[in-house]
């Protein structure tokens, strides 16, 4: 006998950086676990549209702004589930609004709550480690808690023997540049998990642009840029330059103090760079960076 199918909308529901979390009742499927709101794909909905009205019941918020996030096709003992996901951000206005039990947690708690099996890569996806190296070699890349951006300014054959080379956790933990990774095979593009956008990039992309199910980590130099890759569905970005550094001289340096004014808009995790070092986390944290970027000091 065939398994049932069920289409599903879920929310990412995002608010200065935390996530929005619930607990499944023990009689449901899945029962007794964690789980992001949203719930069943009704006849005649599109997925966004049940996830909009779900919100609006399961929450008690009215959101209008959506971007789609990952989809995911899962397979249990006992059913077949579609996962439609979409992320929006919650202002500060509408929290008194939502119902109990919700609660907010940061990404590093996602990590230690029992979800159910299909979310598995949601949470990677949303988990950040907080520190991110850059390097124009591949040998730099670790299997651990770590990031890489490889930036290379134009891609050669070779590349992809060193690529290929890697195995299956080091690729996911790369960061390249959209024009790199727009080369690859669909192969080699589904193993790197985060592309990268400079911000002349990101100017030039709309809203639906964004490749469904990739994470994106753009650059940013300043309010209006920042602004951007929020509405189009960065997962992140990258502040800079906080200080001065060799490699862009010419840049002129935020200072902690500007950091902190663009930071403390943003709802995606801010990664300062230029000029810090890893011991510099804690300071940059208190000016609301949620990690580092780095190159020399990395």
């Amino acid at each position: 006998m065939p398994k049932p199918i069920v289409d599903v909308a879920i929310a990412i529901l995002i608010h200065r950086g935390k996530i929005l979390v619930g607990w499944r009742e023990e009689q449901q499927h899945q029962g007794g676990k964690h789980e992001f709101p949203g719930g069943k794909v009704e006849q005649g909905e599109t997925p966004e549209e049940a996830c909009r009205r779900e919100i609006y019941e399961e929450v008690g918020i009215g959101l209008k702004d959506w971007h789609q996030f990952d989809y995911i096709h899962h397979e249990y003992d006992d059913i077949i589930v579609n996962l439609h996901l979409f992320h929006s951000y919650v202002p500060d206005e509408l929290l008194n609004l939502i119902h109990q039990p919700w609660a907010w947690y940061t990404r590093e708690q996602l990590l230690h709550l029992n979800f159910p099996k299909a979310n598995k890569d949601i949470i990677k996806r949303l988990y950040w480690p907080h520190l991110i190296k850059i390097s124009n070699t591949l040998s730099t890349v670790e299997s651990s808690d770590a990031l890489l951006y490889w930036r290379i300014e134009e891609f050669e054959p070779q590349y992809i023997e060193q690529l290929t080379a890697l195995d299956e956790e080091q690729r996911s933990s790369l960061i390249v540049n959209v024009d790199i990774w727009q080369q690859l095979s669909p192969e080699l593009r589904k193993q790197i998990k985060t592309v990268h956008l400079k911000q002349s990039q990101l100017m030039n992309l709309h809203k639906g642009d964004l490749t469904v199910g990739v994470r994106y980590i753009a650059a940013c130099h300043d309010a209006v840029s920042l602004k951007q890759a929020q509405q189009i569905g960065c997962d992140a970005v990258f502040i800079s330059p906080v200080k001065p550094t060799t490699t862009h001289p010419e840049a002129v340096a935020l200072g902690w103090e500007r950091f902190r004014d663009l930071a403390q808009n943003s709802q995606i995790p801010v990664f300062a760079l230029g000029g810090v070092h890893p011991d510099n986390l804690a300071t940059a944290q208190q000016h609301g960076a949620y990690g580092l970027a780095g190159i020399r000091n990395f």
